[in-house]
C-alpha cells in the first residue's frame, strides 16, 4: 500500500532536508521502493543527493502537486516522499483543501504522514499547534525532535503541544545531533549518506573516525525509524 510522507516544519533551518535525506537512505538500505518529490526550487536536497529517486515539484502549481497523489495511485507498492521547503505550508494546505486531497486519500486508503521537524525553540512549538489546528485528525503525525542545536525540548514538553499531538496518535522521533564538520563535508561533496560512508578515497571525504561517527549516528537513527510508520 502506498503511503505519502510529507517532511515539513515550515520554520527554516530545523533540518527538514536532512530528515528527508535520512528517510530516503533508510528506504534504500531497507529495499523499500519510493518516489521522491522536491519542492525546493533553489537547492533541493533530494534532487541533489538522491537524483535517481526524485523529481521537482512546483509548490504553487496544482497540476504539479497533483502528481504526488497520482504517483501514489499508480505505484501502490511505493512510498511517496515529499521534501517540503520552508514557507511552503500555505500553498500546500491550500491545494489540499481546495482539491479535497485528504478526503480522496482516505477514500483510496492512502495514509498521509506529516513528519514535523522541530528544533528546541518556541517557534517550532507554535508551528506545531498551527498544524494541529489546521489538520486535526485528518493526517498522521511524526514529531521529529532534531537535536541539531541542543537536546533540551522542555519548551515543547511544557507547552502541552506534544501531549495534544499524542492525543491524536502522533509519534515522536528523536534525531541525535551529527558532528557539524561531518555534515559540512557530506554537503560539500554532494554525497548521499551511503557515499559518505564508503567513498573514503574521495578528496575531502570523511576520515576513518568521521565515517565511524556517521555510522553510529545512522545506526541510532535507523533504530528510531524502525519504530516509525515508514
Amino acid at each position: 500500500m502506498a503511503v505519502i510522507h510529507l517532511v515539513g516544519g515550515e520554520k527554516g533551518g530545523v533540518g527538514k532536508s536532512v530528515v528527508a535525506r535520512l528517510l530516503a537512505q533508510y528506504m534504500i538500505d531497507h529495499e523499500i521502493p519510493f518516489i521522491g518529490f522536491d519542492t525546493d526550487r533553489s537547492h533541493g536536497s533530494l534532487l541533489r543527493y538522491y537524483s535517481d529517486y526524485a523529481s521537482p515539484t512546483v509548490i504553487d502549481s496544482y497540476e504539479s502537486l497533483d502528481t504526488i497523489i497520482e504517483a501514489a495511485t499508480e505505484h501502490p507498492e511505493h512510498r511517496i516522499l515529499v521534501d517540503l521547503a520552508a514557507q511552503t505550508h500555505h500553498p500546500l494546505a491550500k491545494w489540499m483543501e481546495e482539491s479535497g486531497v485528504l478526503e480522496l486519500a482516505a477514500e483510496l486508503g492512502i495514509p498521509v504522514i506529516y513528519w514535523n521537524v522541530m528544533d528546541s525553540g518556541k517557534d517550532s512549538v507554535d508551528l506545531l499547534n498551527r498544524l494541529l489546528d489546521q489538520f486535526g485528525t485528518r493526517i498522521h503525525y511524526v514529531i521529529v525532535q532534531n537535536q541539531l542545536r541542543d537536546d533540551d525540548f522542555s519548551i515543547l514538553e511544557e507547552s502541552g503541544a506534544k501531549a495534544r499531538a499524542e492525543a491524536v496518535s502522533a509519534r515522536s522521533f528523536t534525531l541525535k545531533r551529527l558532528h557539524p564538520p561531518i555534515m559540512t563535508k557530506i554537503d560539500r561533496n554532494s554525497h548521499s549518506f551511503w557515499a559518505a560512508r564508503h567513498k573514503a578515497a574521495d578528496p575531502g571525504g570523511l576520515g576513518l573516525l568521521e565515517r565511524q561517527r556517521l555510522k553510529v549516528w545512522l545506526a541510532h537513527a535507523y533504530e528510531e525509524l524502525g519504530k516509525m510508520p515508514v
